[in-house]
């Protein structure tokens, strides 16, 4: 089976979120660096334990039409519960992003800032239902500055207000798409661990947990409670060493810490009995512009990438 070069969505299917480390961008390559036998049509089910946006969970359920079962996990239950509301209520998700939208539009500049601050201070509440959080969690999303999900210690959203003139707060055929692809998925919310009970004979696992920070203002990690620490990196590879050992494929994304040192071998020493493959990546967030460029980052399986 031939992978596409460019990124193609099945119908109108894109991610929903903008979210820190996004692998849109990504997607020929980590395609290209997928098991052969996947490649030929071997049938597969599919587990990513770090979802993210599912940039890449929508390109494989378009791309191997043979997968079983697909699985997706995240410790953020914004995230987790995004996916659960946009599979089973998307009509009434809809209806409460066009009346924010709604609201949003008719409003000046400043008058949209008091309205994303006041939503955002609900939203921080952590007592709504799963629908309200979903709409003000999207609403959020595509109001705040560029995009990026980050809570604080507390658990508290706190990104600024963004000065967008039409942002697309609904997008009632995006979230259709994304709901009929969902149907065949089980969606988790919990440790990356966990996702191993999900694991049947033939399973590949896809691994883009929070990036390790390359300098001391880039870490993107704070996108829930906790840090993903080098002992958590540590830990995501003793899991990878116990799938190795169980029989399954997997591929994982991190940064590239020779970026900024050469001599920092982290991930190199880390994974030495592995395969290691650097690719170049374009930062998609950073509050300034001017350091948005090229960036290495790296692949890692355990089976041969050529």
């Amino acid at each position: 089976m031939p992978i596409q070069k460019e990124p193609r969505w099945p119908g109108n299917i894109k991610p929903f979120l903008k979210w820190a480390g996004g692998k849109t961008q990504l997607l020929p390559v980590i395609g290209e660096a997928f098991p052969e036998k996947f490649k030929a049509g071997q049938p597969f089910s599919y587990i990513e334990p770090f979802v993210g946006s599912g940039a890449v969970l929508f390109w494989v359920l378009k791309t191997f039409p043979q997968v079983k079962k697909a699985v997706i996990n995240d410790v953020n239950s914004d995230l987790t519960g995004a996916y659960q509301t946009i599979k089973e209520n998307p009509l009434e998700l809809i209806a409460i992003l066009e009346a924010l939208q709604q609201a949003y539009f008719e409003k000046k500049e400043e008058a949209r800032k008091d309205f994303f601050l006041e939503k955002r201070e609900r939203f921080n509440q952590r007592n709504l239902n799963l629908l309200e959080n979903t709409a003000l969690l999207l609403f959020l999303n595509r109001t705040c500055f560029n995009g990026l999900y980050r809570v604080n210690s507390q658990n508290k959203f706190n990104v600024p207000f963004g000065k967008y003139k039409q942002p697309a707060i609904s997008n009632p055929t995006l979230i259709k798409a994304v709901s009929a692809t969902l149907q065949k998925v089980d969606i988790l919310n919990g440790d990356f661990e966990q996702t191993l009970h999900s694991a049947d004979r033939e399973t590949f696992f896809y691994f883009d947990p929070p990036y390790k920070p390359i300098s001391q203002t880039a870490s993107f990690t704070a996108y829930a409670q906790g840090a993903f620490d080098d002992q958590s990196q540590r830990r995501l590879k003793a899991f990878c060493d116990k799938l190795d050992a169980l029989g399954h494929s997997w591929l994982l994304s991190n940064s590239d810490p020779k970026n900024v040192d050469l001599t920092n071998s982290f991930f190199d020493d880390l994974y030495q009995s592995y395969c290691i493959k650097r690719v170049r990546a374009r930062r998609a967030i950073n509050s300034n512009a001017g350091k948005r460029g090229e960036i290495s980052e790296l692949l890692i399986s355990n089976y041969s990438v050529s």
